[in-house]
């Protein structure tokens, strides 16, 4: 291997305004090697590899590409120069083919006849090289998210790219899904490939990369090899202090059934059935968890239950029947019956940005009698109340006169989790709870849900992050398709066995092998496109 770095970055700063994004950060990242970039949000990953891939230009600093300095003042600079980005939210069209996707800007020639040929050709040739099959003819719109990720990776070796940058690849995957993509990237290495893999899960770190940088706060803080190293130790250099990794809570001591779901089915404005006559029970003192990738019939069940949306069937809270359509069903019925909702979409569905965070901390809940003086609000008691929560909850600044978007994400679900935790219901629906929430802030927040359930509530807690759902969940219920596929104990099942299950396979993982998963992942995907009419 030669000691020339694949990419050598130097001294890069990049300010916004008065924040400094990046901060003399230097960097070498060798060749043929998978090099993971770690860091809380905000810390500066994302700006520092949008100035290597050309959408932003550094205020200081040099950039070098296998020795050669070379300057990168846009993305196809950064094409030309062997580098190919796959972002977090894919830039794919989705009613062209895979084909047309992978040509789309690297036509050659006008006609395009030619270039279609060409490209599927070579991705056939691609797909036999690097695990990336994938049906050149298929619409992208019937893909399923791991194959349209793929598509994204085609594109970037189609224009000859010797240098990936991964932005949080495997966010929306199954572990199924992740576990092939750690396969690809593993023979893209084994080919000379160098990548670059920013993503905020420790334990996929730990498992595909050779090197992990760390950032905080604008600044590189630590370049180690991975096998040198533990997460425990990333995630003290990522917070600047101990990080405790795993929940630690006791067995629950589950009690009266606060909540039953009986057949509850949710059609769309589409009439397409997104919740397929499922139920489940969840008694005081424990977490129900809802794994699945996003998509498939979580959010509308979490909706359906905060009154959101309607639907059919029978839901009971302790006992008594709570309607699921009509004038009756919605949000504020929901807190009426003790019913607390943090729902998925904190900017859309649970705050009001433009508002104070003191003014967010009590809506859906104002029209109590104690935040009255006589026909007025009485907002010095609102302030007041809010700062003690903002407190308790570490939302940082403490301001409770900001608007809401001046706080970060992290701190946005925190006044979230705030107004809804503090109100002490039976039944709290959380979902996302985590999402884009720092390493140190998600160890709080996860010490907050325990909180509640020992204090006697029930939780219906739904997260894509499987290691959440795995640490927190007394009892999981793994969803695919808008039904529930099957419910496991946390200490008798494995990521592996969810992983299969959220992909809509049974049986116990051992009766397939990887391509055959891959073979039904792609059957369920083609299955559920029709039934949407594609």
């Amino acid at each position: 291997m030669t000691d020339t770095p694949a990419i050598e970055l130097k001294g890069i700063s990049k300010a916004f305004g008065p924040v400094q994004a990046n901060k003399d950060i230097s960097i070498r990242v060798m060749p043929g090697t998978i090099h993971g970039i770690i860091g809380e949000n905000g810390a500066g990953k994302s700006t520092l590899m949008s100035i290597l891939y050309g959408f932003y230009r550094a205020d200081r600093g040099e950039i070098f590409i296998s020795g050669k300095k070379t300057e990168i003042p846009d993305s196809q600079a950064a094409i030309r120069a062997g580098i190919g980005m796959v972002f977090q939210h894919f830039k794919l069209v989705e009613n062209f083919t895979v084909l047309e996707n992978v040509i789309l800007g690297a036509e050659e020639g006008r006609l395009l006849r030619p270039s279609l040929a060409k490209a599927r050709k070579t991705l056939r040739q691609m797909a036999e090289e690097y695990e990336l099959n994938v049906d050149p003819d298929a619409l992208i719109e019937d893909l399923s998210v791991g194959h349209q990720q793929r598509v994204e990776i085609l594109k970037a070796l189609y224009r000859q790219a010797d240098i990936l940058i991964l932005d949080e690849p495997t966010g929306v995957l199954t572990p199924a899904e992740a576990d092939h993509l750690f396969r690809i990237l593993d023979n893209l290495r084994s080919e000379g490939k160098t990548i670059i893999l920013i993503t905020h899960k420790l334990r996929e770190i730990m498992e595909i990369t050779d090197t992990v940088s760390v950032m905080r706060r604008g600044e590189m803080t630590a370049t180690v090899k991975t096998a040198e190293t533990s997460p425990e130790e990333l995630a003290e250099l990522m917070v600047g202090r101990k990080v405790l990794l795993r929940v630690d809570k006791k067995p629950a001591i589950p009690g009266e059934t606060v909540l039953s779901v009986e057949d509850l089915r949710v059609t769309d404005d589409d009439g397409v059935e997104r919740v397929k006559g499922i139920g489940f029970e969840i008694r005081r003192g424990e977490i129900l968890g809802i794994a699945g990738v996003a998509g498939n019939g979580q959010s509308e069940l979490m909706q359906v239950l905060g009154g959101i949306l309607s639907g059919t069937g029978r839901v009971r809270m302790l006992g008594e029947e709570i309607a699921l359509s009509g004038a009756r069903s919605d949000g504020r019925s929901r807190r009426r019956k003790s019913i607390a909702h943090v729902p998925e979409d904190r900017q859309r569905e649970g705050l009001i940005m433009e508002y104070t965070a003191w003014e967010n901390t009590i809506f859906g809940y104002h029209d109590d009698p104690k935040w009255r003086r006589g026909p007025l609000m009485n907002n010095a008691a609102i302030v007041e109340e809010a700062e003690g929560k903002m407190q308790r909850f570490d939302v940082r600044p403490p301001n409770p006169r900001l608007a809401a978007r001046n706080f970060s994400g992290g701190n946005q679900q925190k006044i979230v989790l705030a107004r809804e935790i503090e109100q002490n219901p039976d039944l709290l629906l959380v979902g996302q709870p985590t999402r884009g929430v720092d390493i140190g802030a998600i160890e709080f927040i996860h010490q907050e849900i325990v909180r509640l359930r020992d204090q006697g509530a029930a939780i219906l807690l739904v997260s894509v992050e499987l290691d959440e759902i795995m640490s927190l969940s007394d009892r999981i219920a793994v969803m695919f398709d808008g039904r529930i596929m099957g419910f496991r104990d946390p200490a008798q099942t494995d990521e592996r066995e969810l992983g299969l299950l959220m992909a809509g396979i049974e049986g116990e993982p051992g009766e397939a092998d990887w391509k055959a998963v891959d073979r039904q992942l792609e059957q369920k995907t083609a299955e559920v496109a029709a039934e949407k009419g594609h």
